[in-house]
């Protein structure tokens, strides 16, 4: 893996590959050497040890609002570094807990003090765009030990962007660190953009033995008695044009966030099924999700992922709501709120903004706000505008919330005209796109990498480009659409948007498919010319229904073939294509929510044995990834006997749609189906996997106010499947389709 692999989402042009926005490979935290802490707009990157270190082209740092604030943090005792016993995240995400002893030192009077003496225990969490450590520090030895203990600090103030490998000709100004008083030390950056940034470390120490030092560095002078306990506690908050100091300390600002935390994760219903390791999936994935989810002014939304797409993202935003929507709708409901507020609502090139248009990307930060990303509020993806439609249809479905979509009609009536306007850019009744701004992204679906598009022979395709997958999304779009119409009394444009996604599906099916490939073309180039390639995105029309049911059974036969399905999911591309490589970023690796999409819609065409070999691909992957936890991606190396799926080195994780993923695929496993606006819960042909003898669901939310629990079991004489409820209201009916 070369540093020439790449990301998509931002960037700039890389001179040797062509690229845009590559994050360096060397760049990687996806091994047991680091560990994550994230809470929303604020992350943490650190070491097994609980240090952050300032290694060349390395990530390790404190980030708030897309800058990195701090990159060094380290611990040293008598100018040597402990040695690591354990380090460990806690089940529930919110902590940093690691233990460490001493190396054999000699204290200021010459003393020995052997190896292993000394416990040095560090507990790290973020919240509120604050970071907490305490330390306690025990003396295990038999006689007093007097240890010089240091905390050294600095602070690089580098934007996100600069991190993942973007060249910067100018930078503002670091300011010497200063105190502001004894207990606080302050690092600081004069930005380019008229911002000034402050780190404010500020400790919480009685002992007189402390110190701040003009290096950046927290000294004591301790003497520590046989087995006695000196605890150290400090925060740095992070603050713009402001040095004021935060007074909460670490066990009160641990304890509030874990109530914040339980309260959250008791909005869950609650899942739990007769495999403890599958319980542990879906206890990661929630409180994975529950970690990335940001409260805004509209309600909650999932930011991306850590460490490089943490903040919002309509694309995947809008997923995750999917994925979710069926235990969490309220999630579904903030999510289209906070898009339909950032809507655009006029034509600019240079965030390729266009009326009606779903954001794609928010950033923070000095580049953006000195336009040299385009990424403050972007608007580059064909994608977001439909599924935003598509997700409001769904939403109402599944909550006959009238409140909520009357508010949201305008802007589905403007995301209709936008779709219809500026979509389809050539009349030709597809929507297709094309980067109106150079340094924007060239490719606009969720395979945004400059060479995720191509043709049978491995050139590059060039836009227009119409994908095959968005296509299903206009399709799925046109329908909610008209369902809305009907329920906001407009039924004109209603039967308009029927008529209109009758017509796309017809063409779309005559002209997509491919008889050879068994497959719908990855996309039509500027000159209408197919993209004769197999990938996944041929899978995720099956989710949006736009496909022909016969050719939905060819694709599904023709998807799980060796050279797509690898035994832990379906690869992005064939590996019988030009540009396969089981190690690249969308051509040839495994991304889960990519492979839970699909298995939705395996589940809508009937085929639920595939299915389940799809869902239990993606269990058997989380049982060898750490925590449980399934990455953004993975990459596409066929499965082998008594090994785990193969690492891809700079994979965020968390990442909401793939944490999110697991939701789906229960649902697609259930195939429940439940509609509020009728008052009926469907269970369509449910299966259950062997290695599932039950499922149940409680606290299941139906409509405002009412709710539902129930257990799904296999028979074991012929695998068959029951269903039995301990709850549900009375008017609400059951109807089970086999």
């Amino acid at each position: 893996m070369t540093a020439s692999h790449l990301r998509g989402r931002s960037s700039v042009v890389d001179p040797e590959t062509g690229s845009k926005y590559q994050i360096l490979a060397i760049s990687t935290y996806a091994d047991d050497r680091v560990k994550v802490l994230n809470r929303t707009d604020t992350f943490a990157i650190l070491d097994r040890w609980g240090d952050i270190l300032p290694l060349p082209d390395g990530i390790h740092g404190l980030y708030h609002r897309d800058t990195r604030y701090i990159h060094r943090l380290q611990l040293q005792l008598n100018d040597t570094r402990p040695l690591l016993l354990s380090s460990t995240v806690l089940e529930e995400n919110e902590c940093l807990s690691v233990d460490l002893t001493n190396q054999e030192i000699w204290d200021e009077n010459g003393h020995r003090i052997p190896k292993g003496a000394i416990h040095i225990r560090r507990s790290q969490f973020v919240r509120n765009g604050i970071f907490y450590e305490k330390i306690e520090l025990v003396n295990y030895h038999h006689q007093e030990a007097r240890l010089v203990f240091m905390l050294s600090f600095a602070g690089d103030f580098r934007d996100i962007f600069e991190v993942r490998g973007i060249k910067r000709q100018h930078h503002g100004k670091i300011l010497a660190p200063f105190s502001s008083d004894a207990q606080q030390l302050v690092l600081g950056y004069e930005g380019l953009d008229g911002i000034s940034r402050f780190a404010i470390i500020h400790f919480d120490t009685h002992t007189p033995y402390f110190r701040l030092q003009e290096t950046a560095t927290a000294v004591f002078a301790l003497q520590l008695p046989p087995q006695h306990l000196q605890v150290v506690e400090y925060n740095i908050s992070f603050r713009e044009d402001s040095i004021q100091k935060v007074s909460t300390n670490h066990g009160e600002a641990l304890k509030n966030l874990q109530l914040q935390l339980q309260e959250i994760r008791e909005s869950f219903p609650e899942i739990f099924t007769s495999n403890e390791q599958f319980n542990n999936w879906v206890n990661r994935s929630k409180t994975d999700l529950v970690s990335l989810t940001a409260l805004t002014p509209h309600g909650w939304y999932p930011y991306a992922g850590v460490p490089w797409y943490n903040t919002a993202f309509g694309r995947d935003g809008l997923i995750t709501a999917y994925e979710t929507l069926w235990l969490l709708p309220e999630l579904s409901r903030d999510v289209l709120k906070f898009l339909a507020d950032h809507q655009a609502n006029a034509l600019d090139s240079a965030t390729e903004a266009e009326p009606g248009k779903i954001l794609h990307e928010m950033r923070h930060g000095e580049m953006v706000n000195l336009h040299e990303v385009p990424f403050q509020h972007y608007y580059g993806t064909i994608d977001a505008t439909p599924l935003f439609v598509m997700l409001a249809g769904a939403y109402y479905v599944r909550t006959a919330d009238r409140a909520t979509v009357e508010k949201l009609w305008p802007h589905v009536q403007l995301a209709m005209q936008w779709i219809e306007q500026y979509g389809d850019r050539d009349g030709d009744g597809f929507v297709e796109y094309f980067s109106a701004n150079e340094n924007g992204l060239s490719n606009q679906g969720w395979k945004d990498s400059f060479d995720a598009i191509m043709h049978e022979d491995g050139q590059l395709a060039h836009a227009p480009i119409a994908l095959c997958e968005v296509q299903g999304y206009v399709y799925a779009a046109y329908c909610a659409a008209a369902q809305l119409a009907q329920v906001m009394n407009q039924p004109e444009w209603a039967d308009r948007w029927n008529q209109a996604s009758i017509r796309l599906q017809k063409k779309f099916n005559e002209v997509f498919w491919d008889k050879d490939l068994q497959a719908y073309v990855l996309a039509l180039d500027a000159n209408k010319k197919p993209c004769r390639v197999l990938s996944s995105n041929a899978g995720q029309v099956l989710f949006t229904g736009i496909a022909d049911a016969d050719k939905a059974s060819q694709l599904v036969a023709r998807l799980m073939q060796p050279d797509m399905f690898t035994g832990w999911g379906i690869r992005t591309l064939s590996a019988q294509e030009r540009r396969y490589n089981p190690m690249s970023y969308h051509n040839g690796s495994v991304w889960p929510h990519d492979v839970a999409l699909i298995a939705w819609g395996f589940t809508r065409y009937g085929h639920q044995q595939d299915m389940l070999r799809l869902l239990t691909g993606l269990f058997d992957a989380s049982l060898f990834i750490e925590l449980q936890r399934l990455p953004e991606l993975f990459c596409g190396f066929e499965r082998r006997k008594g090994e785990g799926p193969t690492a891809y080195p700079v994979a965020c994780s968390p990442q909401a749609w793939s944490v999110a993923a697991v939701f789906l695929l229960i649902q697609s496993m259930l195939h429940i189906d439940i509609q509020a606006t009728t008052k009926k819960l469907f269970f369509h042909n449910p299966v259950l996997p062997e290695y599932l003898q039950n499922v149940r669901i409680q606290h299941l939310p139906l409509s405002i106010g009412e709710y539902c629990s129930f257990v799904v079991y296999r028979y074991h004489s012929n695998d068959t499947v029951g269903i039995q409820f301990i709850d549900k209201p009375k008017d609400w009916e059951v109807i089970i389709v086999q």
